[in-house]
């Protein structure tokens, strides 16, 4: 007896194919393409905006306010000069007598301690001085 023979198939390995890809690839481009043209354009009103004018021979006016600084030492400056703790509420009184519109700044160096500026503020508060500002950056000492 003949020994009968079978056939098995050959299998073929599966394969990408890449045609089909790029297809889906220019159809996803020419549709983002088509849809960006589709876009209506921002459409913008012309406006006229008016022109600065220098001032008109005026003097600019005068600054008289008064910078406090409290360094990190426990030096205090009026006005970039060193002054003492103790002078500081006579000369605030000073102040608020030759000024129409006394306005003070209190500022401090990167190391000022923090109840010695509130002490500043404070004798601002009782001469009655309304118009005073807390620098929130910190300058070097005596400036």
């Amino acid at each position: 007896m003949e020994g009968t023979k079978i056939k098995i198939p050959v299998r073929k390995k599966a394969r990408i194919e890449i045609i089909p890809l790029i297809d889906v690839i220019f159809f996803l481009l020419a549709t983002f393409v088509l849809f960006t043209l589709s876009l209506n354009r921002i459409q913008s009103l012309p406006v006229d905006l008016p022109a600065a004018t220098p001032p008109t021979g005026q003097p600019p006016p005068k600054d008289d306010s008064v910078t406090i600084q409290v360094s990190g030492e426990g030096a205090i400056f009026w006005n970039k000069e060193l002054i003492d703790m103790t002078e500081v509420p006579s000369r605030i009184a000073y102040y608020k007598t030759q000024v129409e519109d006394p306005r003070i700044l209190i500022a401090g160096d990167e190391k000022a301690r923090f109840g010695q500026t509130v002490a500043i503020l404070d004798e601002v508060r009782k001469a009655g001085i309304q118009k005073f500002s807390v620098e929130t950056r910190t300058r070097p000492t005596g400036k």
